[in-house]
């Protein structure tokens, strides 16, 4: 985890005082049900939860002692005996660490993607906003990079829409999938604890009961989660890639907002950089090298192993802390996304009447024209007003092979712009609603 691409409320999810709060927590509850069940004293384990409810566990302290024992959970269950005293004994009975390690990380998956979802939303506002801002805002719609044929800006941002609309699906299945409980002991057969135990657990802390744990919860699911981010952060870069390649000198169709001071270069003082979508595109690239570690980490050997233990120390905070921050960046970015709907005409009119040519290619062969001699009538002038030599449209109605076809009057009705704008209400029905 980088600082500079962190928001505090996700880093919290991650931070040890949380992870120990939370390993805390299924600690206590699994003793709970293990005092309903007879197995240990009511009244220990409510001094488990008397002593430890807003206890300030000592990480430094817990440190120390792993540094000593070499294991994590043991480390802590020894810190959480110093707070609890003779009581603590009734803690962790039956169960496994990874019933601890493999509930918590659920817990803060599951938590991050709460966030993670709520970011969405707020972009989602953002570009649904700025999408009925441009909705009949003409612009040219590219392919290949090149001029293709009209669409409006509104609609560009109409597709962002839906397909964030998607992203946020996306994780909403990613949290249900992950937000499992396992506290099933040694190889996960219950053989001294009590499923009730899990199902008590599960409950508590806002989870589902894993099926089959065998000992740690299967990382199918993890795989999903960390792939569910990583299209959603890939998302992120198409937008992003579509704002930079708009702010280019030579296009300038929109523009991140430069705020009074802002420097673009430490050489150059004229420049205005799309240093956030640049960013963006940066981040998204980092949060999809997560997934292969995770789907490489499914592959763990007969009940349990340790080998996705690492791996998950590094992907779980840093992927979820850089969606965070990148979904966060890019909400700021529409919210303040500098448009320029003359420009758009302006290019929209660079290529003279190229955008319709497909309009008049169609009007040939339905009076009669073979599609083949059709579309030489057309490109012949076509790359005549490319190589600068006149507008399309009066080259067309220069040529008696296509006025014979197509009157005058009909041919200057194929350059309406208006004609390509005529189903954009259908558009945003499909996409907003009625």
């Amino acid at each position: 985890m980088i600082p500079r691409y962190a928001r505090e409320q996700m880093v919290s999810i991650w931070s040890p005082e949380n992870k120990f709060r939370i390993w805390f927590e299924i600690e206590a509850h699994a003793t709970d049900a293990l005092a309903d069940l007879g197995v240990v004293p009511k009244d220990a384990a409510k001094k488990v939860w008397e002593k430890g409810r807003d206890a300030k566990f000592d990480v430094a302290r817990i440190d120390a002692i792993e540094r000593e024992v070499k294991h994590d959970v043991i480390a802590f269950l020894t810190h959480l005996s110093e707070i609890v005293g003779p009581e603590a004994r009734f803690v962790h009975q039956g169960m496994t660490s990874s019933d601890v390690l493999d509930t918590c990380l659920n817990v803060q998956l599951a938590r991050a993607a709460d966030l993670l979802i709520a970011d969405t939303d707020a972009l989602l506002a953002a570009i649904k906003k700025r999408a009925f801002e441009y909705k009949m805002t003409p612009t040219i719609g590219r392919s290949h990079g090149i001029h293709a044929e009209p669409t409006t800006f509104g609609v560009k941002l109409a597709g962002f829409y839906a397909e964030f609309a998607r992203a946020r699906t996306r994780l909403v299945t990613a949290r249900a999938e992950i937000a499992t409980c396992a506290i099933s002991g040694a190889v996960g057969t219950f053989a001294n604890i009590n499923p009730r135990v899990e199902a008590h657990v599960a409950k508590a802390m806002g989870l589902e009961v894993e099926p089959v744990s065998s000992q740690v919860i299967p990382r199918d699911r993890h795989a999903a989660y960390f792939a569910a981010l990583a299209v959603v952060a890939s998302s992120l870069e198409r937008l992003a890639v579509e704002i930079r390649h708009l702010q280019r000198t030579e296009v300038l169709e929109v523009e991140e907002f430069f705020s009074a001071g802002q420097k673009g270069s430490s050489a150059m003082p004229h420049k205005r950089n799309p240093v956030l979508t640049e960013n963006v595109t940066g981040l998204a690239r980092m949060v999809r090298s997560y997934v292969i570690p995770a789907m490489e980490n499914v592959a763990l050997w007969h009940e349990r192993d340790i080998s996705h233990s690492s791996v998950e120390r590094y992907i779980g905070p840093d992927a979820t802390i850089t969606l965070d921050f990148a979904l966060t960046r890019m909400t700021g970015v529409i919210e303040k996304l500098l448009v320029y709907p003359k420009r758009m005409q302006e290019n929209l009119d660079r290529t003279h009447g190229l955008v319709h040519s497909q309009r008049v290619l169609l009007a040939l062969t339905q009076a009669g024209l073979a599609r083949e001699d059709s579309y030489r009538l057309v490109q012949k002038h076509a790359m005549r007003a490319w190589n600068g030599e006149g507008d399309l449209l009066s080259l067309l109605k220069a040529d008696p092979e296509v006025s014979k076809a197509v009157p005058a009057d009909k041919l200057e009705a194929m350059f309406d712009l208006g004609y390509h704008l005529a189903q954009v209400d259908t558009i945003f029905g499909r996409v907003f609603g009625k």
